[in-house]
């Protein structure tokens, strides 16, 4: 096979991780070569194009969901290490890629994957001199020396934890261990993010959403331990997606909605200041589908609203719906350069006015639009 279709073949396997630097957006496309390259945005905010791709799509794991599982017939291929390397040194000279997100099957033996997936990336820093951003794939059963080394290459490093708890993962994967093939490593990772002896500086992972059976609670619930206890930087939620030939593939899909809606709480957690007592889950352990968590936590707290908004603190504004981390932030010093009056004001600022508006005082009064006479605008007196 030619290394073009082979990089083809690996890079749609690596589609379906999304615990690397991509938005929130569908970011899985074609470069303009036919390439798999994914708009990645970065941890300052930056965007890069990324190569996202596998070292070897074969795997000893029976996950049930999985496209590369053990026994399933599929067309199996994997990279050298230099060969990898001198690919993705070609692309970034070529100006087609900034970035490299570089993930593994188990091949037939972990500890070996993970090896090979430490040498490319080796060979991109030492033969090839690229100092850019590299995302790199923690194997469950990797040895805490491999950690070590992968935190001395990448800027991030992941291990997937795919479900809430140990029952969970047991549903489906038999080959798993939850706490001491993934948690165990997520603590190692943890104390080595930050070391200054070592190049990663973050660290997320990845839950699979609605193939266990488990709920969205149970979801928000294990995110939320992980951002305490191992200072996650971030969770990722795929959605279950039936893969023909696998024993979940009766299973309906997960929505987009489900997966859209763990986004918005998790980002309640992490920039919000929620804690997780306050996530308005349904009866069935689930959040809503007709309405976003933070409009649900403000419909249930009449009397936390209204606030005013030229003189509510900012954590306060981060709880009214249709304001973000960067408009409270706007907000609070364009009211230290003038009096807020309208609704029209802290649109300008970025705010989603329109949503904001039952919960705000503008000057003691309800936000309302500003009027305008023959091309003026009025004021009150």
């Amino acid at each position: 096979m030619t290394i073009e279709k082979k990089l083809v073949r690996l890079g749609q396997n690596a589609m379906f991780d999304l615990s690397c630097a991509c938005g929130m957006e569908p970011a899985r496309r074609r470069g303009p070569d036919g390439r798999w390259v994914y708009p990645a945005v970065m941890p300052d905010g930056s965007r890069v194009s990324m190569l996202k791709v596998l070292m070897n799509n074969a795997c000893q794991n029976d996950c049930a969901y999985c496209a590369q599982r053990a026994g399933r017939d599929t067309p199996r291929d994997r990279f050298a290490p230099e060969e990898l390397a001198r690919l993705f040194d070609e692309m970034f000279r070529a100006g087609l890629v900034q970035a490299l997100f570089l993930s593994s099957g188990l091949g037939g033996n972990s500890v070996r994957a993970m090896d090979m997936m430490i040498a490319a990336v080796e060979i991109i820093r030492r033969k090839y001199r690229f100092y850019g951003f590299v995302h790199l794939k923690i194997l469950p059963a990797a040895e805490y020396a491999q950690v070590e080394r992968a935190a001395q290459l990448a800027q991030r490093i992941s291990i997937n934890i795919e479900a809430p708890g140990a029952d969970r993962l047991a549903v489906i994967s038999s080959g798993k261990d939850f706490a001491a093939g993934i948690l165990e490593r997520m603590r190692w990772i943890a104390k080595l993010v930050g070391d200054r002896k070592t190049r990663a500086r973050g660290h997320t992972t990845q839950f699979v959403v609605g193939a266990a059976g488990e709920s969205d609670r149970e979801i928000v619930s294990a995110a939320d331990r992980l951002y305490g206890r191992y200072n996650l930087s971030r969770a990722y939620y795929s959605g279950f997606q039936p893969v023909p030939d696998t024993p979940l593939e009766h299973l309906p899909p997960a929505g987009f909605l489900r997966e859209h809606r763990l986004y918005q709480t998790d980002f309640l957690l992490r920039k919000y200041g929620f804690s997780f007592s306050e996530i308005p889950f349904e009866a069935d352990g689930n959040l809503s589908h007709d309405t976003d968590p933070k409009t649900a936590w403000a419909g249930t707290h009449p009397e936390f609203f209204p606030l005013e908004v030229n003189k509510a603190e900012p954590e306060r504004l981060l709880r009214v719906p249709g304001l973000g981390p960067l408009s409270v932030k706007r907000i609070v010093a364009a009211r230290t350069q003038g009096r807020l009056r309208w609704l029209e004001d802290i649109a300008q600022l970025g705010a989603a006015a329109s949503r904001s508006a039952p919960y705000l005082l503008f000057g003691g009064k309800k936000g309302t639009r500003q009027m305008e006479l023959f091309g003026t605008r009025s004021f009150p007196s």
